[in-house]
């Protein structure tokens, strides 16, 4: 593995407007479950070099696999982080997100709470059947609310709390069937503290996994727990102006070892390519593993310094995940093959189909 010494986005000035990464994606084609089986997902293949596209299922992936290619996959899990409680005064009912844990040791969450307006600074919600107290230490300038938890807050999300689906799945299907919620978690999902799912994991099987390994291509795990980030469109007129939000990921020595020694990185997911990218330059160093908080935010103009490929699921409009992919596949390629996308019915988002981009 080579890595590149290109500059980061954050020195650079594109003058990109957000409006240029606008687009519609039809109704009926956004996915409210998942395919019947994980690998039966479609699958559009893009080759940079060549710019064309091919339409093939999730388990034809591993026929553009080499020996030597090291798949990147993100381990974490998602929590139960939807909780619902009630002001203390019992006045009002309240839902609150868990979206980060700020201090482990005090208990502080970064949470989204709806509806928010009920809640000021020093407001108490409590859970019903627990001892578990959240009080407001803070209401951010975007919306979040900073939430300090007394009482046994993990026994209370394990127990009570629901998998925070994306907003967008048919409210219809509320209560969630334990089987759509089996399928939000990749199958090598390990490591709790995710908010959301990394979704382009979502279509890989043990069988599918094994038959790659079989093949001579090694699988690497990287953990970031999928946040804010994830779910957090962009406003700002120009895409440089964005503010990402922060979220903590930990690379294993053994992983370290794996990326530097193979042909060609090939990382599942937006999340695997920007814990990659984050820890680009100690790749080069001795330091073994790697852990701490990432904002890195990927748009065009980026020079990737070790990932070679990606799989990737069809993204909304005006977010960071669909600059990450255009920083990657080229902007006006990325925008055909949508096009493309949407004239073939592929279907959308989280629990939709997939893009491998070579």
């Amino acid at each position: 593995m080579s890595i590149g010494t290109g500059p980061r986005p954050e020195l650079g000035h594109y003058n990109m407007k957000t409006s240029e990464f606008d687009f519609r994606v039809p109704d009926e084609l956004i996915a409210h479950e998942p395919a019947i089986k994980r690998d039966q997902s479609r699958l559009m293949v893009l080759d940079r070099a060549r710019q064309t596209i091919e339409h093939k299922h999730f388990f034809d992936l591993v026929d553009y696999l080499l020996p030597g290619d090291l798949l990147v996959v993100n381990d974490t899990k998602v929590i139960p982080a939807n909780l619902v409680g009630r002001k203390a005064d019992g006045s009002a009912r309240v839902e609150v997100l868990l979206a980060k844990l700020i201090d482990p040791a005090k208990n502080i969450w970064e949470c989204l709470v709806k509806p928010g307006k009920r809640l000021s600074v020093g407001s108490k919600v409590v859970f019903d059947g627990s001892d578990v107290v959240g009080t407001v230490l803070e209401k951010t300038a975007s919306g979040e609310q900073i939430i300090q938890f007394q009482g046994d807050l993990d026994h209370y999300i394990h127990d009570h709390g629901e998998i925070p689906l994306p907003p967008y799945i048919n409210s219809s299907l509320v209560p969630r069937p334990s089987s759509l919620i089996a399928r939000y978690q990749t199958v090598y999902a390990q490591k709790e503290g995710a908010s959301a799912a990394p979704t382009a994991g979502l279509h890989f099987t043990p069988e599918l996994l094994a038959k790659a390994k079989a093949k001579g291509v090694g699988v690497a795990h990287v953990t970031l727990h999928t946040g804010l980030a994830t779910f957090k469109p962009i406003y700002a007129e120009n895409i440089e102006d964005h503010k990402m939000y922060s979220e903590h990921y930990d690379v294993s020595p053994e992983t370290v070892e794996a990326v530097k020694k193979a042909k060609r990185i090939v990382a599942v997911g937006t999340t695997s390519v920007r814990t990659l990218e984050t820890i680009a330059s100690g790749l080069t160093t001795k330091t073994q593993r790697h852990e701490g908080d990432t904002k890195i935010y990927i748009y065009p103009g980026y020079d990737f310094q070790v990932v070679d490929a990606m799989v990737t699921n069809f993204h909304w409009p005006r977010t960071s995940l669909i600059m990450l992919v255009s920083a990657f596949a080229g902007k006006e390629f990325i925008l055909r093959a949508y096009r493309e996308a949407v004239e073939q019915k592929y279907r959308f988002f989280s629990f939709g189909d997939a893009m491998l981009i070579l």
